[in-house]
């Protein structure tokens, strides 16, 4: 028998004679020839399954999509003014630099209660008339009345030292307390805390009583490391020292000591309080260290004075549909008295005075009203956004603060947002923002800024945020100057937040304001 024979007798006896093709007196079942049929053309039925599963899946939602009609859009011509003004801000110098630097070199540092602030709020009125801002104005303000007067400090022991300080703001003087010598400065040694709890371990046994407590608290990040600066000598002086003294609050120094606000707390001696270089605290620390006695000297003229006026100044371009609906764009005018206020926040300002420059010369009007605001007093009691939000806080539709330096455009941090909102404005940055910034904008939940804290009860805002990788080296120290501020990343923020405006401006639907009691 040949292969062949043998094959087709084995063949028919593996097969169940039932369904044996080759047996007489048998047809062969369907179920065999589909299996058999099947076998040969198994790609060709997982094809048609497929497309049968996409069809059933695609055509009732597509039906459904036509009975809805198209999706409304977000923003009245967002995407095509949005880009406008990025592309114009972006590839042509704003007078944004220009602006700040008459500014900053015309009328220097800015602090409330001061004739330069009220200098330069003067001079800002003008510049917005001339260039033909609508409905400028003035608000009255009664704000902190702070003075440094002069000051000084050194290290009397183990060895002699100048040392370089800045009184805090809100410290009283040294003179006229019970240990002040006859040339009004007091004289102690030194204890050196790295934290509240170390205080609070060592307070009761009566050492820190009569001496002068310095925190030496390293730099983690503003908002918890800041707690050092602001209670310092709230937390001091309920265990008897007579001064308090407070590693400045920033990651990086040349010897500049860095300066801020404080505060008291009633039923709690007063005691002096100044911010002393990263170099310095650390070299305290180091000899108390290996055992010594270290002995500082501290002279400050500090006080506070009458409560001032000052003025929150503003000016906008009208809404075509909706003109008592605002959003408000703006940054602080005022500043520490120390530096030139270019970072903090003299570029915010000129961000918010540019992007209405740029939307007039776009020849742009929102349906919604966009009004610049440059704020008073934020530094030292936020009178000014308080005031604002008691005359024209009803009016606010959406709030944006710049004030945390204007370099590179990272994104927004907001509060009061519904998510849909939220998802909706990053829709927009992802279309209008990111294609032209060349990187990453995120809109996100998170603070919107001391300033924008009040209009919140009435509508939602947001933070411009921005790269801060270097912001605390110079906030609130002499180094907050012009050459810490560049052009271009400068006029990209103009443009950024030009688009942001006309785009929230021009929503086609109201926000959701929703609560912000957790927050």
């Amino acid at each position: 028998m040949d292969g062949v024979d043998k094959l087709q007798i084995e063949d028919e006896l593996l097969l169940p004679h039932d369904i044996n093709p080759k047996s007489s007196g048998f047809k062969v079942p369907f179920s065999t020839k589909f299996k058999q049929w099947f076998a040969n053309n198994r790609w060709k039925c997982l094809i048609g399954a497929i497309l049968l599963v996409t069809a059933c899946i695609v055509i009732p939602v597509a039906i459904k999509k036509s009975k809805e009609g198209p999706k409304q859009e977000l923003s009245y011509q967002c995407s095509e003014l949005g880009v406008q003004a990025i592309q114009l801000a972006t590839s042509q110098l704003t007078g944004a630099y220009g602006r700040l630097t008459q500014m900053c070199t015309q009328f220097g540092n800015r602090l409330s209660g001061s004739q330069s602030l009220e200098n330069a709020i003067t001079w800002l009125q003008g510049q917005m008339i001339k260039d033909g801002f609508e409905n400028v104005q003035t608000q009255q303000v009664s704000v902190t009345n702070w003075k440094r007067g002069n000051e000084w400090a050194s290290m009397q022991a183990p060895y002699f030292k100048k040392m370089n300080i800045l009184g805090l703001g809100g410290s009283i003087s040294t003179n006229g307390t019970n240990v002040t010598l006859a040339d009004g400065s007091i004289t102690g040694q030194v204890v050196v805390v790295s934290n509240f709890t170390q205080l609070d371990e060592i307070g009761p046994s009566g050492i820190v009583n009569g001496k002068i407590v310095l925190f030496n608290a390293v730099f983690v990040n503003y908002s918890s490391t800041v707690a050092y600066r602001v209670g310092g000598a709230v937390a001091a002086a309920q265990y008897g020292a007579i001064a308090a003294l407070v590693r400045s609050v920033t990651p990086y120094s040349l010897g500049t000591p860095h300066t801020g606000g404080m505060h008291y707390q009633q039923g709690v001696t007063q005691i002096p309080t100044a911010a002393v270089t990263l170099e310095d605290a650390d070299l305290i620390q180091g000899l108390v260290d290996m055992g010594e006695n270290v002995t500082v000297n501290l002279y400050m003229e500090a006080q506070t004075l009458p409560n001032a006026i000052s003025r929150n100044v503003m000016g906008e371009i009208t809404g075509s549909e909706y003109p008592d609906q605002v959003v408000v764009i703006g940054g602080h005018i005022d500043s520490w008295d120390v530096g030139q206020g270019a970072v903090d926040d003299g570029g915010g300002v000129m961000v918010a005075y540019e992007t209405l420059v740029l939307l007039k010369a776009l020849g742009i009007q929102p349906k919604r009203t966009i009004r610049m605001v440059a704020w008073t007093n934020e530094e030292n009691g936020a009178a000014g956004s308080v005031q604002y939000q008691k005359e024209f806080g009803a009016q606010t539709f959406f709030s944006i603060e710049t004030d945390n330096g204007v370099t590179t455009p990272q994104g927004m941090t907001v509060s009061g947002l519904a998510d849909s909102d939220l998802e909706d404005l990053q829709s927009i940055a992802n279309t209008v923002i990111i294609p032209y910034l060349g990187g990453p904008y995120n809109i996100f939940i998170g603070e919107t800024g001391t300033d924008n804290e009040p209009l919140l009860a009435n509508a939602p805002g947001g933070n411009f945020a921005v790269d801060m990788s270097q912001y605390f080296w110079f906030h609130h120290s002499e180094g907050d100057a012009l050459n810490k501020i560049n052009q271009t990343q400068l006029d990209q923020c103009v443009g950024v937040m030009a688009a942001l405006s006309v785009c929230i401006a021009n929503y086609n639907t109201p926000l959701t304001l929703v609560s912000t009691s957790s927050s």
